[in-house]
């Protein structure tokens, strides 16, 4: 099948369509149904009477948009009507919840003219905390807005005009940086004077374009101040005028700096091109065909030629889903009364400091795997960037605020937190960390330093104050790389090759002389393997912490720190820990890495450390020992190991969290079972530290939680070992080492 018969598959698969409703609140019980309806739903009905503004504290006022069109001007479709334009805004309010977690109700009025379509939209201003208007013709589109921006007290927002503007801006802005132009002296053609063109062109001039440098084209060329008078273009494109003779796009676009089309495919040639000032930006928007390939734009000259489209296919990929979301994330949480130029050039400014921050791994991955730095063809972040919503929404709310159309003052750095927990449990989780981390950092060795993602987290860790991180290898390597991935930070870097080292020997011999070491080999282990040198450097406290396994097989990665920093004084037991986050649940895992059939007192050992680690993230542990019997419903050599380990922890008054076993996986997780069936059971909840009696169950029950589950992991993490010391899995993501070294130092602090 081709993509259209694909698309009307995708579409009409049972239930038709693309969204829903679903409940938030639980309804279970006839008590729920009373609470959520009659009788008890009276309540906040009568507060909202006697206080509008409670309306957002009762409902879901503040966090429900309305999508709205009359489907006139559909993007590549034209004037195809209200239901037939309906896939799309459903396809709107997907984008919303997927990237802002925002509801939307789409809504396709039947109506053409200015006025009752006005009138509609603004009888529904109690229902919504805001309104996207999307695909109204202009210049019918203007007028909506100004009207109902004026006559409603929510922000009402048309995406078609403003969403261009900000992402081109932003754009605009760094590729003015990279060019080494001035804004202020742009020479700028714009090919398209529709609504999109002529919104995009006014923000342009707010961020300090000069208007008198604009030269606009529609279908019959340039317009200038003779078509004006002549009455060929309406008011709206009139405001864009130039004095000077007629003309066509080719002759606007001959000396000029900038290139913005909005227009149609195929229409700019590569000599059009070439007439351009030196190191030219073009920006071919139009869809699904621009109005000269990226391929073309960048043959056409030997100079730097900055190119944007809006197509996924190429860089530097112009979409609204960029902003809309975000804006409107900022907007809703404050309260605001409208979306001004304050919030739209706030989001421009965000979007555009982001593109020259490190990308996530995660976000490479998704677009291929080509690199992805600041520079030509890396002027604007990538939808799926997910570090969009926590930069771009607090910069809009603050801006509300700012100019006062904000209803509600918020706290932004607790704001950016909130943002990060609606992306995932594990990043409100993770933020838990952090903050412990940031409040007294710590030194932490990365035995892998030469390694890019290494480096990479080591920036990081640095920027954000996480931790001091120290770079172990060869120090010209770890500086080239760092230059060529524009990070502009000088690590600590021990290099055994240029750093006396020696000492680290002499310590090595000390520990393992015993254990068939010779001097000579000590000497030679921390000169040539970092993970050597770097777990004697935590031993000897020169760091704080350690992390290595990012090139290594966890067991050779983790035999050096167990030789030589070793298992904390009161315990004989090391153990791999994982962290599953699901929407509303957090689980640990243990043993997921080093154990492989423990016997009942290293179960209990591992079940005491897991539950220290659950404190760390501020979760009140409730242990469950796991096995295939409830109970003692089997009983066997390996039921009675788990249920042994329960026996040795509730007699131990220094257990001072919930643990009973030995019992099966559901049995743990659903309270239904533990308190209905087992109502004897020492957890009065499900549980949240899952011990599962040996190493292979351990490490397929937590990737299976993982992989159908849906679960976010984090890990694993060493617990008991004498210093802080964890060993990433092969492959990690930059976040991975950037989140387990928080959690070393949260361990080294402790």
């Amino acid at each position: 099948m081709g993509l259209d018969d694909d698309a009307r598959e995708y579409h009409r698969q049972e239930p038709p369509g693309k969204i829903a409703i679903e409940t938030t609140k639980p309804t279970n019980t006839q008590r729920d149904l009373s609470l959520a309806y009659s009788p008890g739903v009276a309540a906040p009905c009568r507060d909202i009477a006697a206080d509008p503004e409670s309306v957002f504290e009762y409902t879901a006022k503040g966090n429900l948009v309305a999508v709205v069109s009359n489907g006139s001007a559909v993007l590549g479709l034209g004037d195809i009507g209200a239901a037939a334009s309906k896939p799309v805004m459903e396809g709107k309010g997907v984008l919303f919840k997927r990237f802002a977690d925002i509801d939307v109700f789409d809504i396709e009025l039947d109506i053409d003219s200015v006025d009752p379509f006005c009138e509609a939209v603004k009888a529904m201003e109690p229902t919504f905390g805001g309104i996207n208007l999307e695909d109204i013709k202009a210049p019918e589109c203007f007028k909506i807005e100004e009207r109902l921006r004026e006559e409603m007290d929510v922000p009402v927002f048309h995406d078609d005009q403003h969403g261009t503007a900000i992402i081109s801006g932003a754009a605009l802005m760094n590729a003015v940086d990279i060019s080494g132009k001035d804004l202020s002296e742009l020479d700028i053609v714009f090919s398209g004077a529709g609504a999109s063109a002529i919104a995009t062109a006014r923000f342009y001039v707010s961020l300090g374009a000069r208007k008198e440098n604009i030269t606009m084209c529609d279908s019959s060329g340039i317009i200038t101040e003779e078509r004006v008078e002549a009455g060929e273009v309406n008011e709206y494109k009139s405001q864009f005028a130039t004095p000077v003779e007629g003309g066509d796009l080719a002759d606007a676009m001959e000396g000029a700096d900038v290139f913005v089309g909005l227009s149609v495919g195929g229409i700019v040639s590569q000599e059009m091109v070439r007439s351009m000032a030196a190191d030219p930006i073009i920006f071919a928007m139009a869809n699904p065909d621009p109005e000269i390939t990226y391929e073309d734009a960048k043959d056409a000259r030997d100079d730097t030629v900055i190119m944007a489209t809006g197509r996924s296919d190429y860089p530097n990929m112009v979409n609204n889903v960029l902003g809309f979301p975000f804006l409107f994330r900022g907007a809703l949480d404050v309260r605001a009364t409208e979306i001004n130029e304050e919030m739209k050039a706030a989001a421009a400014e965000a979007l555009a400091d982001l593109a020259r921050k490190d990308v996530p791994d995660a976000v490479v991955k998704a677009y291929g795997d080509d690199p992805l730095q600041f520079g030509p063809d890396y002027v604007i972040p990538k939808p799926l960037d997910p570090r969009v919503l926590f930069e771009i929404a607090p910069r809009v709310a603050e801006a509300a605020m700012e100019s006062g159309c904000a209803r509600t003052e918020i706290d932004l750095e607790k704001y950016r937190e909130r943002l990060e927990a609606r992306l995932g449990k594990s990043r409100e989780m993770m933020r838990v960390v952090l903050n412990k981390a940031k409040s007294d950092p710590k030194r932490i060795a990365l035995a892998e330093g030469t390694d890019e993602k290494m480096i990479r987290a080591a920036y990081q860790l640095s920027e954000q104050g996480i931790a001091e991180p120290v770079l172990l290898g060869d120090a010209d390597t770890i500086s080239q790389t760092a230059a060529e991935l524009g990070l502009s930070f000088r690590p600590e870097v021990v290099d055994p090759e240029d750093r006396d080292v020696s000492g680290y020997g002499d310590r090595l011999y000390q520990l393992r002389k015993r254990k068939g070491i010779t001097k000579r080999e000590a000497d030679d282990l921390v000169k040539r393997d970092t993970n050597y040198l770097g777990s004697v450097m935590v031993e000897t406290g020169d760091v704080d912490a350690m992390l290595t396994g990012l090139t290594h097989h966890y067991p050779s990665a983790l035999r050096p720190p167990l030789q030589i920093v070793g298992s904390a004084a009161d315990t004989d037991t090391v153990a791999g820990v994982y962290m599953l986050t699901f929407k509303n649940r957090v689980i640990f895992c243990a043993d997921t890495t080093v154990n492989q059939d423990p016997d009942a007192e290293t179960l209990a050992e591992v079940t005491r450390h897991t539950a220290d680690l659950a404190r760390r993230f501020n979760v009140e542990p409730r242990a469950a020992m796991l096995s295939y019997s409830n109970f003692g419903s089997v009983d066997n050599e390996g039921t009675r190991k788990p249920r042994d380990a329960v026996d040795i922890l509730q007699s131990d008054d220094a257990v001072d969290f919930p643990v009973d076993g030995e019992m099966q996986a559901d049995t743990a997780v659903v309270d239904d079972i533990l308190n209905g069936t087992y109502e004897f059971s020492q957890l009065d909840e499900a549980a949240n530290v899952l011990v599962f009696p040996n190493l292979e169950a351990g490490n397929i029950g937590y990737k299976l939680l993982q992989r159908l589950g849906g679960a976010e992991a984090i890990g694993p993490m060493l617990v008991g070992m004498d210093e802080p010391v964890h060993v990433l899995q092969r492959g990690d993501e930059v976040k991975d080492i950037v989140n387990l070294a928080s959690v070393a130092v949260v361990d080294a602090q402790e």
